[in-house]
């Protein structure tokens, strides 16, 4: 069985976070692990409180994972300080992982900031370049680009600049009210667009999460990045497209909506 890990915060709520990258990663058949960055206070309606880690418990933690089960892919999400962004890319050099996915997580669905400014030139400096692919939103592309963001050709602008800039493969993902569905994949100076349909469904708690985690989840399966960035795009419209409904927010979507099995399907309604 293939291996992958997540470093990231959690949701207690589980629709995003470690808790959705472990259901991602799950159904898709991959082994799925985890280092905690923080425990965050949350839920569909927004962020109540975070507590991060120390740095060196994080450590610990990748440690344990990579001296043991080594993974076949890596995907960040939150980190939001300078302490924990270091440790972080220290040990990924240490260890040589391969195939990472860097969802640079600087906003939450509900509109909560989740890194402090200092953090973000951190990430810029340290993680970024040790990414095989970047996963930002437009918001995101935007600090990262230092871009204004409003046309399919503002996306291709900043996604080769950051692609330039920090030397990896970049999926600029569409939506925020641009561009649909569709997502830019920027590498070794030329762009591939993947196009998806809408999907008429609030509830996109965690989209970011899940999209990064799954395109992790094929790249350690061995797929190359386009046919993991595809997979992933149909595996989050599936979540998507089965329309739970649970909380009073912006809700999660359902990971497991194509998980068959005796133990979910035999027991009592």
């Amino acid at each position: 069985m293939k291996t992958a890990l997540t470093i990231a915060g959690t949701d207690p709520s589980g629709g995003a976070g470690i808790q959705a990258d472990i259901k991602t990663m799950t159904a898709h058949g991959v082994f799925a692990m985890s280092a905690v960055t923080a425990l965050v206070a949350q839920n569909t309606t927004g962020v109540t409180s975070i507590m991060e880690s120390s740095p060196a418990f994080l450590a610990e933690q990748l440690d344990c994972v990579f001296t043991d089960i080594f993974p076949d892919a890596v995907k960040t999400g939150m980190v939001s300080s300078i302490p924990i962004i270091e440790v972080i890319a220290a040990k990924l050099r240490e260890y040589g992982a391969k195939n990472l996915v860097v969802d640079p997580v600087m906003v939450a669905t509900s509109g909560d900031r989740l890194i402090s400014q200092s953090a973000v030139e951190a990430l810029k400096e340290r993680l970024l370049p040790l990414a095989a692919v970047l996963t930002p939103n437009i918001p995101e592309a935007e600090i990262l680009s230092g871009r204004t963001i409003s046309s399919a050709a503002d996306m291709e602008s900043a996604a080769r600049a950051i692609s330039e800039t920090y030397g990896c493969a970049v999926l600029c993902k569409g939506g925020h009210q641009l561009n649909d569905a569709n997502d830019l994949l920027w590498r070794g100076g030329e762009g591939k667009w993947f196009y998806g349909r809408r999907i008429q469904n609030s509830n996109t708690h965690g989209t970011g999460c899940t999209l990064s985690s799954a395109i992790a989840a094929n790249l350690a399966k061995g797929y190359d990045l386009d046919a993991s960035v595809e997979r992933a795009k149909a595996y989050l419209s599936g979540a998507l497209g089965a329309m739970l409904d649970l909380g009073h927010g912006s809700g999660p979507m359902d990971h497991m909506f194509d998980l068959k099995s005796t133990y979910i399907q035999g027991g009592l309604a």
